[in-house]
């Protein structure tokens, strides 16, 4: 199979699952009914919790299953829960939270880390930018379901919530199986032409992703903890941003004596555009960087810009062309922590175990999903949105210093260790440098 088929796949299913960042198009019709701003928050921030969780058993279930009926599970719950909804009107409180934030919230779950696995194992030789690729239809799916929703499609104005979530579950059900069909392994021990694989010298093999730990090894890392906090404060920023992107803005400016329809359109496009082809080509941006630049260095340099930004975010909501600027480059910033973080948990813990792996990193995501949008309209009902801002400003720069200190992980293996090709056990005794102090089981 012809792998670029692979990076059709990933952007068709990703563009799916992207949906759920089009969440802030659907909040001032809802609030115009009553909900308010922390009610709006909570679907959001439920969606994201289950997500996350629901990854780790899909990274359990990925071997067991295969990546194509993974895939393709994910698509049909999430399709089934957007119908759902839609069903219930688009504007009942209790079903939103059920079907959109629970149950559309697990069939991101599945589907999403596949893409990420299997992209990874048909491109060893270029792992940033390819995870950039398979991601970056998450971000730009925002662009099209908020302007579907709104200005190109007019579907809620013209259709109302209701009928809006079953159109976009409808598409659910048909692209995510269809994209699936190019989400399969290459053969055992295939390699590109070309591509010479990493060294198996010791000292050398975790740097590259070449020594494969399991979860539980993972867990009993201090490199595990610093990639987790590091993800979880730059989540949480670029959440909580998300989630006001379209409110904090019409309030500020609309306090500059901005009329309220052209304040509710230019924080629209902001969001809609400026945010969310900024999300996706960082993704790819960010990806491709850090194959030359370095994860670390990488992130370090991702993580301190977006606090600084986030922070000068609530001066610059209130004008037009900055308030595009800050909205693109926290797009930006915020779309790269989806390539870096995948990469970065396959060279410390190994490419081969990343579907595993990579799950319990992005449980960060989740708890991130909560913290953020939720305290964001917490503050924004109390009109605290400065507090906000800072307190999610310096979390990012605090993470810039976390990550800092990560190095690649090495296990001690004696007896039979793992070979770093084939997983086939060689009788000899070998002892890496441990710089965590792990075992193998």
């Amino acid at each position: 199979m012809n792998r670029w088929w692979v990076v059709f796949g990933a952007v068709l299913i990703q563009l799916c699952l992207g949906a759920i960042y089009a969440w802030s198009v659907f909040t001032p019709a809802l609030e115009t009914v009553g909900w308010t701003k922390a009610r709006t928050q909570c679907v959001f921030a439920a969606g994201l919790f289950f997500f996350a969780v629901t990854m780790v058993f899909a990274g359990k279930m990925l071997p067991r299953y295969g990546p194509r009926l993974l895939a393709a599970a994910g698509g049909v719950v999430l399709g089934a829960g957007y119908i759902v909804a839609g069903l219930f009107g688009g504007e009942n409180y209790p079903a939103n939270l059920i079907c959109l934030g629970v149950i559309g919230g697990i069939g991101i779950g599945l589907a999403y880390v596949v893409p990420i696995a299997v992209g990874m194992r048909w491109f060893p030789d270029r792992k940033g930018l390819i995870t950039g690729f398979a991601v970056a239809g998450f971000g730009f799916g925002a662009l099209l379901w908020v302007k579907l929703a709104g200005a190109w499609g007019h579907l809620i104005d013209a259709w109302g919530l209701g009928t809006t979530f079953m159109i976009y579950g409808a598409f659910f059900l048909i692209a995510v199986p269809i994209g699936s069909i190019w989400m399969v392994f290459p053969p055992e021990h295939w390699l590109p032409e070309g591509f010479s694989p990493p060294s198996a010298e010791p000292g050398a093999q975790a740097a590259n992703g070449a020594v494969n730990f399991t979860p539980r090894e993972l867990l009993g890392t201090p490199q595990f903890y610093r990639i987790f906090f590091t993800f979880l404060f730059g989540a949480s920023a670029g959440l909580m941003c998300i989630g006001l992107m379209k409110s904090f803005p019409m309030s500020a400016l609309q306090a500059n004596g901005i009329e309220k329809a052209q304040a509710s359109a230019i924080a629209g496009t902001a969001m809609a555009v400026f945010f969310s082809l900024a999300n996706g080509v960082g993704r790819i941006a960010w990806g491709a960087i850090s194959d030359h630049l370095g994860r670390r260095q990488s992130l370090v340099l991702m993580t301190a810009s977006q606090g600084i930004v986030v922070i000068l975010f609530q001066w610059m909501a209130g004008t037009p062309m900055l308030l595009y600027l800050a909205a693109t480059l926290i797009g930006f910033n915020f779309g790269g922590n989806f390539a870096l973080f995948p990469n970065i948990t396959a060279d410390t813990f190994g490419t081969r175990s990343v579907g595993q792996n990579y799950p319990w990193v992005f449980l960060a995501y989740g708890i991130g999903g909560i913290f953020g949008p939720v305290m964001g309209g917490k503050l924004g009902d109390m009109q605290n949105f400065s507090l906000a801002f800072w307190l999610c400003g310096i979390l990012c720069l605090v993470a810039s210093i976390i990550i800092v200190g990560v190095r690649p992980a090495q296990k001690v293996t004696s007896g039979y260790p793992v070979d770093v090709k084939d997983d086939v056990p060689s009788p000899v005794e070998v002892r890496q440098p441990a710089l965590v102090g792990s075992r193998a089981d």
